[in-house]
């Protein structure tokens, strides 16, 4: 058979792997503890010489294994380790690939719990640098003999920058860096980070890929294009085997093993569920986004709108020669910054949450809430003005939210 496409390949992935008495889905798996026939196989297990086994959940289950396997074939990479969010993924990244005295560059352009993660790694002593990525020169200038990573989002929140992606990619294999990209926004149907050259994609599983707001979790995908063997951060125990899972094993001994945060197999299953209808989801609320965006940029009341589909966008090159679709997340900033909280109030079907990637629109003024931690300094640099509003599209129909945001706007 030809190759498939995305979404077949998904709908048909666990059926792919194997799954027991014929199901449509891998099973939840709530063992915690895993027994074997022969006390060698259980060794071979810990010590790495049988592949494919199971000790305790903390280090996984046969249904995060599935999960993981399905969004291996979404990346096309090599294989994944999944976590109990976003966040733990992200932290278990930098936590178990970097030490006291490394160097890493981080867009300036990130989530606010990142970025709040980011002052931990340098009161850990890992020295961080943040620059805008949008320029790939400002990248090279940060560079030090002590670099060991650079981090980006393919579109930030809640700002929608987009990183030079090929150039940073270029810029990360010339110098033996290890490219990190996070694809929570555009997801693997709009976008593979290993096209230009990243070692590891970091999805949030709640937002696109999950998509109903009802489960947790997080992966990092190695897309098989870094080399381990001149990483100096593995550790020994882990120079063991091919060379090319060696960054995996780590993060999946230190981000699951030691540092526990493990997917739940309830979550993983939800999960792997809704990944299955990520297509048809994604491409509603991108068509919907587009034109709310555009209908947003025409109105008087607005002064700014921050949508990367957009021809105003200062990257919206970028995201054409990219993305396939702009995705969920919008930004937008009202004239009178002043009736910021009104307007939002008055609002009737975006429901006023936190979160991304939802069936429901969800909308939040960015300033007073998810970045307001950061302070006014950090949110200056980040694009982050006080009258921001970020809304994450759902799956209502478009002239249902175009009329809202209508008479909505009509009173501001």
């Amino acid at each position: 058979m030809s190759k498939l496409g995305f979404t077949t390949t998904t709908v048909h992935a666990d059926q792919h792997f194997g799954v027991e008495h014929g199901g449509m889905h891998k099973p939840i798996h709530t063992s915690v503890q895993y027994g074997f026939e022969r006390v060698e196989d259980l060794i071979g297990v810990f010590q790495g010489t049988v592949k494919g086994g199971y000790n305790y959940a903390r280090q996984g289950t046969p249904t995060t294994a599935a999960l993981e396997s399905k969004i291996t074939l979404m990346e096309q990479g090599l294989g994944s380790v999944s976590f109990a969010t976003g966040m733990a993924a992200i932290t278990a990244t930098f936590l178990t690939l970097l030490k006291a005295g490394d160097h890493l560059i981080s867009s300036q352009f990130v989530f606010g719990n990142t970025n709040s993660l980011l002052g931990t790694l340098r009161d850990l002593g890992i020295e961080v640098t943040t620059v805008d990525v949008t320029q790939a020169d400002n990248v090279a200038a940060a560079i030090r003999p002590n670099t060991r990573m650079v981090f980006v989002e393919t579109i930030a929140n809640p700002g929608t920058q987009i990183p030079d992606l090929s150039t940073l990619g270029t810029l990360c294999a010339d110098q033996g860096l290890l490219y990190v990209v996070d694809n929570t926004i555009t997801s693997p149907l709009l976008f593979r980070p290993g096209s230009v050259g990243a070692g590891l994609v970091i999805n949030s599983l709640t937002k696109t890929i999950a998509g109903h707001g009802s489960a947790l979790g997080g992966a990092v995908t190695d897309t098989g294009l870094f080399d381990w063997q001149a990483y100096p951060n593995i550790f020994a125990n882990y120079r063991k085997g091919d060379p090319r899972q060696w960054g995996l094993q780590q993060i999946r001994k230190k981000g699951l093993r030691d540092m526990g945060g493990t997917l739940s197999s309830e979550h993983a299953h939800q999960i792997s569920v809704g990944a299955e209808t990520l297509a048809l989801r994604v491409a509603q609320s991108s068509a919907t986004a587009l034109q709310l965006a555009q209908f947003l940029e025409a109105h008087p009341a607005i002064n700014r709108v921050y949508y990367p589909m957009l021809e105003s966008h200062p990257q919206y090159a970028v995201a054409r020669q990219h993305f396939n679709a702009g995705s969920w997340l919008l930004s937008f900033e009202l004239r009178d910054a002043k009736d910021c909280l009104a307007f939002i109030n008055r609002l009737q079907l975006p429901v006023k949450a936190t979160g991304l990637g939802d069936t429901r629109s969800l909308i939040i003024p960015v300033a007073h809430t998810i970045f307001w931690e950061a302070g006014a300094q950090a949110r200056a640099a980040m694009g982050i003005a006080d009258g921001l509003i970020r809304l994450s599209v759902g799956l209502e129909d478009c002239t249902d939210l175009l009329g809202d945001f209508e008479q909505a706007l009509a009173a501001a």
